[in-house]
């Protein structure tokens, strides 16, 4: 009988048992060369032809589903991808692709992935031709560089006037245009371009988004949703007899035990009579009159506190009239004390009166019929902390409303570090692809096919807007294409919500240049990236 192959090599532990070393390599999938080229644009074209159908103010939602049972609706491209659950390497790409442009831009994470999506799938074309891959990559290279030129010729610039807010409420508003909270989405916008312009610095056009806190509770309806210039927290008064607002508030921000000084555990402490626990008593009681004495002599009038106080501290405090807030988390108190113009203390013995901070009011808001409470601080001292409070009809509103505002907000925040726009509806990419397709007739190397190549890929985003917006595409676009060429107008786009106009200065359908360009850069880089592999080696069964 013939041997077989030898599995691996036979070794033996410490304690002389046999074990055997297999040979990884016998184990490999190996795909490479045109192979590798057709399952990477394989992966990508999935990708982007899930996220397509969501696409614009029409897009529909996609319901995701956790693996411990919790449900996201959302249109947002950046969350569908992070939470797909995906093996494939590329589609890895695609995902890191979308994050990038999340954590850039904010916005514009849908589009990124559909146009690197089309970019691969034109690339098969032309490796079907024969042409080498970097080739084409370099091409693509081009035309990415002729499009973005192209943006910066047909971009207009959009003062940012503090008197006159309406350029910023529109361009918020079309970024809110594809979310589930488009019916207020007026309100949304002026919510959002309003707390950028409360952090903002304008002198250095810079947007600080620690200063902006988005809070939300379930009950009440979207309308419902208001800015608060202050901080929002989730916590109520220790007491529920405490007064339920605090005028002129002088807050105390600790973030040590405000509580009796307790025997620490590996210390003994015997107590062997009743007067010797008496003693005790009234020792703790004395020390934690003392800490509250202490506090109000300072001025202060209510003591915010990072942890906890037992229920006879909470007592003596209501009896002292201190209101206190308990159980207040690290984020929020760093928070408050931007707000309030506090400093935080560590040590009760640090505590002086120019370390309070100040917030002319301190309320507890209720809702509805049940007993959830939250805390209000108000007309503070520092009134560059702003808190967006959300109310919507179940959490999944909520989440989905919280990343709407995220994008309205980045978008509001990139136009007051780049002022300059450009229109949307697809818009600027026929105008892009008129431009690449005009420039490859110059280019006499074979680069000009993958310029032609890129020019038809960025059609693929006013097809994907005619589409999901129940419109012919391909009769659309061809429209679009000879208008804009016929009147020297590069604002005609895609009329999504058939309001009879396709001039998208018109409708207002307005879109930042910058990202615009990031995403015309970003989907160009991850194709040319992925063009460049020719080889992969899995991990599997053995290959007979």
């Amino acid at each position: 009988m013939p041997s077989s192959a030898p599995m691996g090599t036979l070794a033996f532990d410490e304690f002389g048992r046999p074990f055997i070393i297999l040979k990884e390599q016998d184990s490999k999938i190996r795909l490479s060369g045109i192979e590798a080229h057709k399952s990477h644009i394989l992966a990508a074209k999935t990708v982007a032809n899930t996220l397509k159908s969501s696409l614009g103010p029409k897009g529909l939602d996609k319901m995701m589903v956790s693996p411990d049972g919790e449900v996201t609706v959302t249109n947002d491209g950046a969350t569908i991808l992070k939470m797909m659950d995906v093996e494939n390497q590329i589609a890895r790409l695609m995902v890191e692709l979308s994050k990038s442009q999340d954590d850039e831009i904010g916005d514009g994470t849908t589009g990124v992935v559909v146009l690197a999506g089309a970019l691969m799938e034109q690339a098969e074309a032309l490796l079907d031709k024969g042409i080498h891959p970097i080739r084409i990559a370099d091409g693509y290279e081009m035309a990415a560089k002729v499009a973005c030129e192209n943006l910066d010729t047909i971009a207009e610039s959009y003062p940012i006037d503090l008197n006159n807010l309406e350029p910023l409420v529109q361009t918020a508003m079309t970024t809110l245009g594809s979310k589930i909270i488009n019916r207020c989405h007026r309100q949304m916008a002026e919510i959002a371009v309003n707390a950028i312009l409360a952090v903002a610095d304008m002198d250095r056009k810079d947007v600080d988004f620690e200063l902006i806190k988005v809070e939300g509770k379930v009950g009440g309806k979207l309308e419902d949703t208001m800015l608060v210039k202050g901080v929002v927290i989730d916590k109520d008064f220790s007491h529920p007899q405490m007064p339920k607002q605090v005028k002129d508030a002088k807050i105390a921000i600790l973030t040590c035990p405000f509580e009796p000084p307790k025997p620490k555990t590996k210390h003994k402490l015997d107590v062997t009579s009743v007067d010797d626990y008496k003693k005790l008593r009234e020792y703790e009681r004395a020390k934690f009159e003392e800490m509250v004495d202490q506090v109000k002599k300072t001025g202060c009038n209510l003591v915010i506190c990072q942890w906890g106080f037992d229920d006879e501290a909470n007592h003596l405090l209501l009896q002292r009239e201190l209101p206190a807030i308990r159980w207040v988390g690290g984020p929020e108190i760093e928070l408050v004390a931007i707000a309030t113009g506090g400093r935080i203390v560590p040590r009760f013995s640090e505590l002086t009166a120019e370390k309070l901070g100040y917030a002319g009011t301190v309320r507890e808001l209720s809702f509805g019929t049940t007993r959830d409470h939250m805390l209000v601080i108000e007309e503070c001292r520092n009134s560059r902390a702003v808190t967006i409070f959300i109310r919507g009809g179940n959490k999944m509103i909520i989440e989905e409303a919280k990343r709407a505002l995220h994008d309205a907000l980045c978008v509001v925040r990139n136009l007051v570090k780049d002022n300059r726009v450009v229109y949307g509806g697809g818009a600027a990419e026929i105008s892009c692809s008129l431009a690449v397709s005009k420039a490859a007739n110059s280019v006499a190397s074979l680069e000009q096919y993958a310029m032609r190549a890129f020019s038809d890929a960025l059609e693929n985003i006013p097809i994907a807007l005619a589409e999901n917006s129940g419109l012919a595409p391909i009769e659309t676009l061809a429209d679009l294409k000879s208008r804009q060429i016929k009147e020297n107008n590069p604002r005609l786009g895609v009329d999504c919500l058939q309001s009879g106009t396709n001039d998208m200065k018109d409708q207002q359908v307005i879109e930042t240049l910058i990202g615009k360009k990031q995403q015309i850069y970003l989907a160009t880089q991850l194709v040319r990236m992925i063009l460049k592999i020719d080889d992969i080696r899995l991990p599997g069964e053995p290959m007979e």
